[in-house]
C-alpha cells in the first residue's frame, strides 16, 4: 500500500510544483505587461482610432479607480497570453512521462498546434472583425442632427477593452474546435462518419455560436461563421487521418 502510495505523492508534489512554476511566471509576466500597459492600452484600442470622424475619438472613465483597475486587466490579460506556452510546456512535462513514444507522437502536434491556433483566432478577431464591428456601431453616429441632439460615442475605457479582450479570447478559443475534436477522435470517443454526418447540425451550431461571440452584423459573422466551419472540415480529414493511421499501425503489429 505505501508503495503504491508513493508514486501518486510523487505526482502531486510534482504537480504542485509545475503549478507554482507557472503562477510565478503569470506574476512575472503580469508585472512586466503593467509596466508597459500604457503601450498596450494604445494597441487595444487602436482599431477604434483609426476610425475616420468629425470628432476626436477619446474614451473616458466614470469611477475614480476605473483607471487603474483597467490598466491591471490589461496587464492580466497580456501577462495570461505571455504565460500561455509556459502552462503548455509543464502540462507536456507532466503528461508525457506517462505516455508511450507513438501516444506521445501522436499528442504533442495538438500542443504545438493549439497556441498556433488561438493566436490564429486572436488576430482574425483584431485585425478583421473588430474593426468591420466598431465601425457598424459607429455608422449609428449622427454629429450633426437636423433634429434634436447629436448623437456621439463618449465610451468607457472599461467596457470598451472589456470587450475587445472578450472577442480576441473568444475566438481564440473558437479556433480550439480542430483540437477538441482530434483529441476525441484520437481516444475513440467520435470517428469521421460521425462528424460527417453530423455535418448538418454543425452549420447550424456554427452560425449560432457566430452569432453570440461576434457584433450583429452579418459580416462580422461571417468573418467567424465561414472559419470556424472550415476547422470542422479540417478536424473530419484529421479524424479520419488519424484513424488509418492507427489501423495500418494496428495491423503492422499483428
Amino acid at each position: 500500500m505505501a508503495d503504491k502510495q508513493q508514486p501518486l505523492m510523487e505526482h502531486l508534489l510534482e504537480l504542485r510544483n509545475r503549478l507554482l512554476w507557472v503562477a510565478l511566471v503569470f506574476a512575472v509576466a503580469s508585472a512586466l505587461c503593467y509596466l508597459y500597459a500604457g503601450e498596450i492600452y494604445g494597441f487595444l484600442t487602436n482599431p477604434l482610432a483609426q476610425i475616420q470622424s468629425t470628432t476626436p475619438r477619446r474614451l473616458i472613465y466614470t469611477g475614480l479607480t476605473e483607471a487603474f483597475t483597467t490598466y491591471m486587466t490589461v496587464a492580466l490579460f497580456a501577462g495570461g497570453l505571455l504565460t500561455v506556452p509556459c502552462m503548455l510546456w509543464h502540462i507536456w512535462r507532466f503528461i508525457a512521462p506517462g505516455l508511450k513514444e507513438s501516444e506521445r507522437r501522436s499528442v504533442l502536434p495538438f500542443f504545438v498546434a493549439a497556441p498556433i491556433l488561438f493566436v490564429a483566432g486572436s488576430c482574425l478577431a483584431f485585425y478583421i472583425v473588430i474593426p468591420i464591428a466598431w465601425q457598424f456601431f459607429l455608422s449609428f453616429e449622427t454629429p450633426q442632427a437636423a433634429n434634436g441632439l447629436p448623437i456621439i460615442l463618449e465610451a468607457r475605457v472599461a467596457e470598451y477593452l472589456s470587450l475587445t479582450m472578450t472577442l480576441v479570447f473568444a475566438f481564440g478559443l473558437a479556433f480550439q474546435l480542430p483540437i477538441v475534436l482530434g483529441l476525441l477522435g484520437r481516444l475513440g470517443v467520435v470517428t469521421a462518419p460521425q462528424l460527417a454526418k453530423f455535418r448538418k447540425w454543425a452549420i447550424v451550431l456554427v452560425l449560432i455560436v457566430a452569432a453570440i461571440l461576434t457584433p450583429p452584423d452579418i459580416l462580422s459573422q461571417s468573418a467567424l461563421a465561414i472559419p470556424l466551419y472550415c476547422l470542422y472540415e479540417i478536424s473530419i480529414w484529421l479524424v479520419n487521418f488519424m484513424s488509418r493511421e492507427r489501423h495500418v499501425r494496428s495491423g503492422t503489429n499483428s
